[in-house]
């Protein structure tokens, strides 16, 4: 197959990296490449297995067993991915056995197609379903001209603020980050944070450069290129070096934990850049209902986009599934139908629905908690379209996430953000060779 540079920038695999894959199957686990493409069953009698941390999904599987009695689906709970659901689908893999479907994050789809982990769905009419889908969002589990998942929801971005704060000192929720940075320094004055930046978690920071226009991995046809210290990724480690020295930002209060949920029903902490899925988490503020309202992400001043993606999910259909026809037809409805979609909303509570035109009825209504805001429509509606459509995830994403995050954690004795990109750079690279994947920094 012959791929244009501009197919392989929105691969997320080269041809050289697909080739490497089939030399890297987990023991156990046939090459998915090799595998013959499986007919749809007749007679029906079929029962596919999904296994899955979203909460009550069996509620929503009853949904499309009762219309769909030749088809079943029975989901399994599982923890988290990196909690031990991975791990777990790994060690199935690696068997021989495993689920039809499983749930996994966007940014490790590249991990399990290391270890020929996923079905090409392509192959079994994915294709036939990609206008159903956000094309930002079907570009990430988009490889090498293969589909290996269905995406199930996502995360733009947007800035979930305190209104008595911001009007305690006069101040509007910042357009830009330059305009953010300024009023942070005025909610200092008053004992208050404007946010908090969490050291142990390089994803907002990963958001925050994607936002800026940042690609750190790039396929090409004689392996990855990688590019850490651009200019975007730059821009942004110097930013916030100079928010947290200044003492801007928090970095003491990690986001979602026991101290964050304290200081924002204090009014100690005035907004959150976080996905739209925050809503959720926001409105576990004590006493916050009708103080809290959204606005659009800052913008970075040198160009970027107008929102960013933190998180998402994929509904994808392990290796060894029997089934794998099947189970594409179920994942296509439960993420882009109307009635999967409400289903997800309201038994799981699902992030932003990767549907084109379907953010789910719950979320075409105004909110008391959010003051009476239609802030799904106003904010995040347009957010989803303004994100980076060049990015895409590498097959060693959270291994990269954890040697940024070494390297933030030493912000406390001195070492800079810049310093630390400079530095993962490096040790990303090793880890690639390591794992037998060629890689060359950009230009060279």
């Amino acid at each position: 197959m012959t791929l244009t540079r501009r197919q392989l920038l929105t691969a997320g695999l080269s041809t050289v990296a697909l080739g490497a894959l089939a030399g890297c199957a987990t023991p156990g686990t046939a090459s998915v490449n090799a595998q013959p493409t499986i007919p749809p069953a007749t007679g029906g009698g079929i029962t596919l297995t999904y296994w899955a941390w979203l909460k009550d999904l069996q509620k929503v599987a009853d949904i499309w067993n009762a219309a769909n009695p030749d088809i079943q689906v029975q989901t399994v709970p599982i923890p988290g991915g990196n909690a031990g659901g991975y791990q777990k689908m790994y060690s199935a893999l690696a068997a021989g056995g495993g689920p039809d479907l499983a749930q996994i994050e966007m940014r490790s789809i590249p991990e399990f197609m290391l270890v020929n982990g996923l079905v090409d769905l392509s192959r079994y009419g994915a294709d036939d379903v990609a206008a159903k889908f956000d094309p930002t969002l079907w570009s990430q589990v988009s490889f090498t001209g293969g589909v290996f998942g269905v995406p199930q929801d996502s995360g733009p971005m947007g800035s979930f603020y305190h209104t008595p704060s911001y009007e305690a000192i006069g101040a509007e929720p910042p357009a830009t980050w330059d305009e953010w940075a300024q009023v942070g320094r005025e909610f200092r004055k008053a004992g208050i944070y404007i946010d908090v930046f969490g050291l142990n978690d390089a994803s907002f920071f990963c958001s925050f450069a994607t936002q800026a226009g940042a690609q750190w991995l790039t396929p090409e046809e004689d392996g990855w290129v990688i590019d850490m210290t651009d200019e975007a990724t730059l821009e942004v480690a110097r930013f916030f070096d100079a928010a947290i020295d200044e003492d801007v930002v928090s970095t003491s209060i990690a986001p979602y934990s026991p101290g964050w949920f304290a200081a924002a029903s204090k009014g100690q902490i005035a907004s959150w850049t976080v996905a739209s899925w925050g809503d959720a988490l926001v409105e576990g503020v004590a006493g916050g209902s009708g103080q809290w309202r959204v606005a659009p992400m800052p913008t970075w001043g040198s160009g970027g986009f107008g929102s960013s993606y933190l998180g998402g999910s994929t509904a994808a259909v392990l290796a060894n599934s029997k089934h794998p026809a099947e189970a594409l037809r179920f994942a296509t409805w439960m993420c882009s139908s109307e009635e999967g979609v409400n289903a997800l909303i309201e038994h799981c509570g699902i992030g932003w629905s990767p549907a084109v035109d379907v953010i789910g009825a719950k979320r075409e209504q105004p909110s008391e908690f959010f003051s009476g805001q239609n802030y799904n429509e106003e904010i995040f509606v347009p957010a989803s379209r303004e994100q980076n459509p060049d990015w895409s995830w590498w097959p060693i994403t959270q291994q990269s996430f954890n040697i940024l995050s070494d390297g933030f954690r030493k912000k406390v004795s001195g070492t800079t953000l810049v310093d630390s990109v400079a530095a993962a750079e490096q040790q990303i690279m090793t880890a690639f060779r390591n794992k037998g994947l060629s890689i060359r920094k950009a230009g060279e």
